[in-house]
């Protein structure tokens, strides 16, 4: 499980280092929050092992609440953007959460 900020991509960038990281680690879960100036991208993907376990677009769609928008997705792959990027600490805490629950 890999949980993380990624500071100065936009999100076509963002789900290409989520991808990338994805397939490195063979079977995982990545979760990836962008904060901008005035807004947020948020990425998960998640290998097709632990779909059952992990849902990507769940996932995304709580994280998308605290930072002020929305977005959705499949089991293994979800993307977000949000209005709020100064909540971010809060939503990496958060996807923490739901990870150790969802063990």
């Amino acid at each position: 499980v890999l949980i993380t900020q990624v500071d100065g991509v936009d999100a076509k960038q963002l789900r290409e280092i989520a991808d990338q990281l994805k397939e490195k680690m063979g079977s995982g879960v990545v979760i990836l929050v962008s904060p901008g100036e005035a807004n947020v991208s948020l990425v998960a993907s998640v290998s097709e092992n632990l779909t059952r376990r992990y849902h990507a677009g769940n996932i995304i769609k709580e994280l998308a609440r605290i930072v002020g928008g929305g977005g959705g997705g499949r089991p293994d792959f979800a993307q977000a953007g949000g209005k709020e990027p100064a909540k971010v600490g809060e939503a990496l805490k958060r996807a923490e959460e739901i990870i150790r629950q969802a063990k």
